[in-house]
């Protein structure tokens, strides 16, 4: 067990640690990885969580829907990028100022709230194609994917303190 742990924490490590890098890199720097980075991160995660649950044959008949869920927060989470990239783009070539003084707060506001509310449906479908799943675990299996939640938020909390501490510096 406990090698199965250290193999799931370093696959997690190794397969989120270019997005914890080009969530930390500046906007500049930042390098807007391909569909084919993107869909192998994917299936990297897909293959961590599917190793760490260990499932049994009539688990695995639970799992399509799980994965398409996954997929399709991915592409969400891509989309929402790359967007985000594009409007950087656009306002590279403008000064600091000018971006304060152009900046639209309504439209902020309304763009912010599509994008929540996108993030909100595709939760609860991940939620909802888990939740059979869920249901027919082991104490044992629930607590794998517990430790890997945790392993998970614990990293994308190390990596907004990074994003806190760089930009402090920068300023």
């Amino acid at each position: 067990m406990l090698k199965l742990t250290a193999a799931v924490a370093t696959a997690l490590f190794v397969t989120t640690s270019p997005l914890a890098y080009a969530q930390t890199a500046s906007t500049a720097q930042l390098a807007h990885p391909s569909a084919a980075e993107w869909k192998k991160l994917t299936d990297l995660r897909i293959d961590l969580v599917k190793a760490a649950l260990q499932m049994t044959p009539d688990q695995e008949k639970l799992w399509p829907p799980i994965e398409s869920a996954i997929r399709a927060r991915a592409e969400g989470r891509q989309a929402r990028l790359a967007k985000i990239v594009e409007t950087m783009g656009k306002r590279a070539d403008e000064s600091p100022i000018e971006v304060l003084g152009n900046r639209d707060p309504i439209a902020f506001m309304q763009r912010r709230a599509e994008a929540l509310a996108q993030r909100s449906a595709d939760l609860n479908k991940l939620a909802s194609a888990w939740e059979p799943l869920y249901k027919t675990l082991s104490p044992e299996q629930k607590k794998r994917m517990g430790a890997l939640a945790l392993f998970v938020l614990n990293d994308m909390r190390d990596a907004i303190d990074r994003r806190h501490v760089e930009a402090e510096e920068d300023e």
